[in-house]
């Protein structure tokens, strides 16, 4: 709670020292700021307006963007005839100027801000008022978006849930079996190995490194219609009969194997690049120290390792939140299969299309924001053997 809170006051202090220090470029930036201001001032009230009975409020925030547009040109040219004396002779570099400036864009933002929460935010308030009381699907674009999402909230939540309980199963499932491979992965034959040590070390990096290469080298779809089609071939072997297999064997099932034999390629060559990015210097003081190959890996190159590929193991439940939607073509119920299943109930592909878009967009940004949270709350100096500064490794087995 208090580094949250350490975090949030940071971050105001930044926005206030910003807001109070002198910028080069206020007039250009502003001056942007202030036609999408015109322009959404242009455009038609919603019903749920609240600068409908303000009129001429409105009035005069429109011309004094367009006074403020207008100010930004003559600075404009002003700087363009007078290049190279600009900063000598503009009367818009003068102190009381700049300072007048700065809280003319100030006042800009406001009146920008506040048109765009009346004509967008209270439009979509007025449109989705529209949507849960209609009866039949409007006709408008956006009133007919939210009418297919609330008419059909419980196929989208399904699918939702399915979506989502898929890609962080299959993501932390997929993590384990990745650190199981990687540890075979990255095997070499030492000379204290006999020869039963020997073989297996070769066998199991050469079976890693030709599962990553499958794996990674075949379409996600296809490994899904492989593995939920053969799996289901071979029940239908034994005396089960169809519904008896689909009871075992369901979509649901198929996709979280899918999902986790796919990721687990991938984490794995994440982990690999993670542990042979700590320095080789490491392995040799363990080794000096007296610890075997694999407690030096264990307890000094693996934990170094990890923390580099954080950031890459992270941004996998990213892409699994994502790449879960070619697991319909099996007829897993996640958010593509809804998205396909309410735009042939109202004939409206496109629009099923951009509702999915946008929530697929939604849950990937909190994704990465929880992952961006726990990658910098780990972010930590690994330790490294030799520093002065780093405490006494024992040597000997738990």
């Amino acid at each position: 709670m208090d580094s949250t809170r350490s975090g949030m006051g940071g971050a105001l202090a930044r926005m206030a020292a910003f807001a109070r220090s002198e910028h080069r470029y206020v007039l250009l930036g502003t001056s942007a700021v202030a036609a999408a201001g015109m322009a959404l001032s242009s455009r038609p009230r919603p019903a749920l307006s609240f600068m409908a009975h303000a009129y001429g409020v409105e009035v005069v925030m429109y011309y004094a963007l367009a006074a403020w547009v207008a100010l930004s040109a003559v600075a404009l040219a002003f700087k363009l005839a007078r290049w190279r004396t600009y900063a000598k002779t503009s009367p818009f570099t003068r102190p009381a100027a700049v300072r007048a400036l700065r809280y003319g864009s100030y006042a800009v933002c406001a009146m920008t801000l506040v048109l765009a929460i009346d004509r967008i935010a209270m439009g979509l308030a007025s449109a989705w008022r529209v949507a849960v009381t209609a009866d039949t699907r409007p006709e408008p674009m956006l009133e007919s978006m939210l009418f297919m999402l609330y008419d059909s909230r419980a196929i989208f939540f399904e699918g939702f849930k399915t979506t989502v309980a898929l890609a962080v199963f299959g993501t932390v499932i997929a993590f384990f079996l990745a650190l199981l491979l990687v540890f075979l992965r990255i095997q070499v034959v030492d000379r204290a190995d006999n020869d039963f040590v020997r073989f297996w070390k070769v066998a199991g990096a050469g079976f890693a490194k030709a599962y990553s290469t499958v794996v990674r080298g075949t379409p996600m779809m296809v490994q899904a219609m492989i593995i939920f089609f053969g799996v289901f071939s071979l029940f239908k072997l034994t005396s089960l009969t169809t519904t008896q297999v689909n009871g075992i064997w369901s979509t649901f099932a198929a996709g979280l194997v899918t999902i986790v034999l796919n990721s687990t390629a991938y984490m794995m060559e994440v982990l690999r690049g993670g542990i042979e990015s700590v320095d080789a210097g490491q392995m040799e003081a363990a080794r000096s120290l007296g610890l075997s190959q694999w407690q030096a890996m264990r307890k000094v190159v693996f934990p170094q390792g990890v923390k580099f590929a954080i950031p890459g193991l992270s941004n996998e439940l990213v892409i699994n939140i994502k790449d879960s939607s070619v697991l319909s073509v099996i007829g897993t119920f996640d958010l593509m299969f809804a998205t396909t299943t309410v735009g042939g109930m109202y004939y409206r592909q496109f629009e099923a299309a951009l509702l999915t878009s946008v929530i697929y967009l939604c849950l990937t940004m909190c994704a990465s924001w929880l992952l961006g949270r726990f990658a910098a709350r780990l972010d930590v100096r690994p330790v490294k053997l030799g520093s002065t500064s780093d405490q006494p490794v024992n040597v000997e087995e738990n």
